[in-house]
């Protein structure tokens, strides 16, 4: 098969991972609904509201791919697994079933918890025909023009979600698997399927939100596999099965979805992070072998290691480094972003046969994670979020703003016009010189907008 060409916008230049903080009146409302304290229809309106406002909110920052902030879903991994037949979601499991080794079980286990939603095969896995994502791409139709369908991004749990993390064996049961082969096989039919629907909806922005993989970078993963003696093969055995796995899932995406995959290394309660290492271990399978389009990729801290391992990027395929935290409050400086992205770019550019600004067309930066990929959120209020997903997108000119332009105005780059500014370029029609020295020259460009430039309703241009 022929490589696949480099797919462009999607991804975007600028890019968020998907979740965003819960209002407070969206997360009182689902406690009430959870404690029996309300009706869930009370829910859905209070739902349809803030993903209205938070839509509103992505396109004044000037974000091309658009989510709903994963506002109907209380974990990033929304509810693919247990919609599926076959596949039961159960409570109060017993500890032993989970891999303690496991970076997100040891967390857990250190907060004398048990791992959240836990979902485990009871018999044949098969999807059901009905999509539990379509109602939120469908209600996200609504609030973008028909000509943005195709930016809005749809986050999507990793097919091997429900079985790192189980012991050897506890993912399944062996009267209806007889091997990993088999149940990989049927979750990866119902995958397919999944995004078949979604494709005929109209969806073509798809991002795979996979922490595992950051898990074969983890010195402490690793030997505790080694220890684990249940285990029938080693991890690297493990990582080509999953990367198999993908591949499986994704066999029969059409060539006008793109897919990306996003790895980070945890995002808990009070920001905390699961793992460490750098993706020096993996990065050859990871970029060379698994059949994405695009790499979302943790890089805010020295716990996700150096850039080299980009230097096994194909040509065909995008990063888009996550240089912004979603951690903390603190803003990052500018200038130091700009450093790392050009130092990036030029381990690609060395390891591709390629220029700088040849690297630059195939890289974007976001924050390294999503701000809430549980409802409760992480340690950053609403104010610092926005602040940092501005610092993302650029350039930005304020409502109401007046602006004139002697003899013209150039917009370029990734810059926001605001609702009802005005530009006003026509104060200098013609050129400074003529053919004859004397009478005014041909009419120049009065006001130049670039293809990145996202404008609001309501602007005045005068040219």
């Amino acid at each position: 098969m022929a490589p696949k060409q480099l797919s462009r916008n999607p991804p975007f230049r600028a890019e968020h991972l998907g979740s965003l903080l819960r209002p407070k009146d969206l997360l009182q409302k689902r406690a009430a609904v959870d404690k029996k304290q309300a009706q869930a229809s009370e829910l859905t309106p209070v739902e349809d509201n803030a993903i209205k406002e938070i839509v509103q909110a992505q396109i004044d920052c000037g974000f091309r791919p658009i989510t709903d902030g994963e506002y109907r879903r209380h974990m990033f991994w929304g509810t693919f697994f247990p919609a599926l037949d076959g596949m039961k979601e159960i409570f109060n499991p017993e500890p032993d079933m989970f891999r303690p080794y496991m970076p997100d079980v040891a967390a857990f286990m250190e907060k004398e918890m048990k791992p959240g939603e836990t979902v485990v095969c009871v018999g044949k896995i098969k999807h059901t025909g009905e999509s539990t994502y379509i109602g939120q791409f469908e209600y996200l139709k609504t609030l973008v023009p028909k000509e943005r369908w195709g930016d809005i991004k749809m986050t999507l749990a990793a097919p091997e979600w429900y079985h790192m993390r189980y012991r050897e064996g506890r993912a399944y049961p062996k009267d209806v698997y007889l091997s990993d082969e088999e149940y990989f096989s049927d979750i990866a039919a119902a995958y397919r399927q999944e995004l078949h629907i979604l494709y005929k909806a109209g969806l073509r922005n798809v991002q795979i939100d996979d922490p595992n993989f950051a898990y074969f970078c983890s010195e402490k993963m690793l030997k505790g596999w080694e220890e684990d003696k249940e285990n029938v093969g080693t991890a690297e055995d493990l990582l080509d099965a999953y990367i198999k796995f993908h591949n499986d899932c994704l066999s029969k995406r059409p060539a006008d979805m793109h897919v990306g995959l996003h790895i980070c290394r945890g995002n808990f309660v009070g920001s905390r992070h699961f793992s460490e290492g750098g993706y020096d271990r993996i990065a050859t399978k990871l970029f060379q072998h698994l059949n994405v389009d695009t790499y979302y990729l943790e890089y805010d801290t020295p716990r996700a290691g150096g850039f080299e391992p980009l230097k096994y990027l194909p040509q065909n395929k995008n990063v888009i480094l996550g240089v912004i935290t979603s951690k903390f409050p603190k803003m990052e400086d500018k200038e130091e972003m700009k450093k790392r992205v050009y130092a990036a770019a030029d381990v690609i550019a060395e390891g591709s046969g390629s220029s700088r600004e040849e690297a630059l067309k195939r890289m974007g930066v976001s924050p390294q994670c999503g701000f809430a990929s549980h409802a409760e959120g992480n340690l950053v209020g609403h104010d610092d979020m926005v602040k940092k997903l501005k610092l993302d997108t650029g350039n930005k000119i304020s409502r109401r703003a007046k602006i004139e332009g002697s003899p013209n105005i150039m917009l370029g780059g990734r810059t926001v016009i605001m609702a009802d500014v005005h530009l006003r370029g026509d104060l200098h029609r013609f050129s400074q010189s003529s053919t004859d020295g004397k009478t005014p020259g041909a009419p120049t460009t009065a006001i130049s907008i670039g293809r990145s430039v996202n404008t609001s309703p309501g602007v005045q241009r005068d040219d």
